[in-house]
């Protein structure tokens, strides 16, 4: 008699189905081999006949069992089990022998632990405070593009809405100094999506690619994934040590945080841009521009973009609403040399057909009408309250046992500890967050050990934080330092 198991998760005729299927493909009822009939199966198993029947023909439309009138249901002749048995891998062979070389090296970078519990005052760079999202204009903006009659819903042109485009010309050419076509913007689904873009169109395995050390580990990342032989350049007061690329006579791109040094904070200045943009044009190179959160400089007007500076059509300008709406939207742009347009497109085209219309749609609403532009300067107001917060809180707690770097501008500060050693730095997490605060240690943010500071530095974003937390927040990381 078939073994039929009870769950209470199943109805009785899907677990008779599931479990009479199962002994069937793993041989324990074999070609030929005869079923007990409906009724005898009923009353064995105490469900009704018609429940056991519906099991049976399901069983039988599928090929694993026929019927013939007078006589039983029986195992189909032509099933062999052992066709369908599932092959069991061998024990010797390695993970990931299966899996290419991209995988391989994605698989070999460290977990992203954005699912963890977070601590109650969370200094996470990258975090918006929810209360500066704009519902309201945002709301209204997403009303007006629903309301929009189209012909038909269709896929749409992957470089982004038209529209949008033209109103992003319109804003980089007002805000960062941008001179470019509307044509030259790729709408994309964060910046994220722009370096991963460039990476696969630029990179082939074993080329170079200069980073910043330290630097964003994210677009690190994105190179090594697809092979690329990096060339870490460190970073100064100045930005990128440019001096240091003579060094570097091969090279396919480099990577560059200009205006607001992630995660130091140093604007690059104009001799070491210009050498830069030089050296670029010599080897034959081309400049990734990452101008990730250049709305937030408090006390002069923004550092305008690198792109400006190009004549030789060598800066790949990524810009991103992650810092001024919110990293969940996923919006983001490139503006690229013209030549470069088509396969960009083509590239965007094959990852996801085209970033969601209806955001583009809200958010080209939000441009024209001078929402966004009036939403940027109230949020920078209120990032510039967290900021003095911060500041002064360190100053009261610290003294002068810490420097701060990176405050002119942007959304985070490195905080350096002169009195705790570099190698504590993960101790010195570790306690904070055993007291409910989020800090993050500078050293996984250099590439390699050679050009990393003897003392302790921590990463303190303060834009998803408010003013309450960040004092008490600093507060309490000023007792957990002192302990450690």
């Amino acid at each position: 008699m078939p073994k039929v198991t009870q769950r209470t998760n199943r109805s009785p005729g899907a677990q008779i189905y599931s479990d009479l299927r199962a002994q069937i493909m793993d041989g324990l009822y074999g070609p030929g081999a005869a079923l007990p009939s409906s009724r005898a199966l009923a009353v064995e198993l105490g469900v009704s006949r018609t429940t056991v029947t519906a099991a049976y023909d399901q069983l039988i439309a599928e090929g694993y069992l026929e019927s013939r009138q007078g006589s039983k249901t029986r195992v189909a002749s032509s099933f062999r089990p052992q066709a369908l048995a599932r092959a069991k891998p061998a024990t010797s062979r390695a993970p990931t022998r299966d899996l290419s070389e991209f995988a391989r090296r994605v698989l070999a970078f460290p977990p992203a632990d954005l699912n963890e519990r977070r601590p109650a005052i969370d200094f996470r760079y990258g975090d918006l405070a929810p209360d500066d999202f704009p519902v309201l204009a945002w709301k209204r903006a997403i009303t007006r593009a629903l309301l929009q009659k189209q012909p038909r819903l269709s896929y749409s042109d992957p470089s982004g809405l038209p529209n949008l485009r033209k109103a992003l010309q319109g804003y980089l050419g007002r805000v960062r100094g941008i001179r470019c076509d509307a044509d030259q913007i790729i709408v994309v689904s964060g910046s994220q999506q722009a370096l991963d873009l460039c990476a696969r169109i630029f990179v082939n395995p074993g080329d170079g690619v200069v980073i910043e050390n330290p630097g964003y580990p994210a677009a690190r990342q994105v190179f090594e994934a697809v092979g690329a032989t990096l060339h870490p350049v460190p970073v100064d007061h100045d930005g990128m040590r440019t001096d240091l690329l003579e060094d570097v006579r091969q090279g396919r791109l480099a990577y560059v945080t200009p205006s607001h040094q992630y995660p130091l904070g140093s604007v690059m200045s104009v001799s070491r841009r210009q050498a830069l943009l030089s050296w670029a044009a010599r080897v034959g190179a081309h400049v990734i521009e990452d101008d990730y959160d250049s709305e937030y400089r408090y006390d002069t007007r923004p550092v305008e973009a690198l792109q400006s500076l190009d004549r030789t059509d060598v800066v790949i300008y990524v810009g991103t609403l992650s810092k001024t709406l919110s990293p969940q939207l996923r919006l983001g742009y490139l503006v690229v040399p013209s030549r470069f347009a088509a396969v960009f497109s083509a590239a965007k085209r094959l990852t996801d057909r085209h970033t969601p219309t209806l955001a583009q749609s809200a958010l080209a609403d939000m441009l024209a009408s001078g929402a966004y532009e009036r939403h940027v300067r109230r949020v920078r107001r209120h990032n510039s309250e967290r900021r003095s917060a911060l500041l002064t809180t360190v100053k009261e707690s610290f003294g002068d046992d810490v420097t701060i770097s990176g405050a002119d501008a942007g959304l985070n500060v490195v905080l350096w500890l002169h009195k705790v050693p570099r190698k504590k730095e993960s101790q010195l997490v570790e306690a904070a967050r055993a007291n409910g605060i989020g800090v993050y240690p500078l050293s996984p943010l250099f590439h390699g050990t050679k050009d990393r500071p003897k003392m302790a530095g921590l990463v303190l974003g303060y834009a998803g934080t408010s003013l309450a937390d960040v004092k008490r927040g600093i507060h309490g990381l000023a007792r957990v330092v002192g302990a450690v």
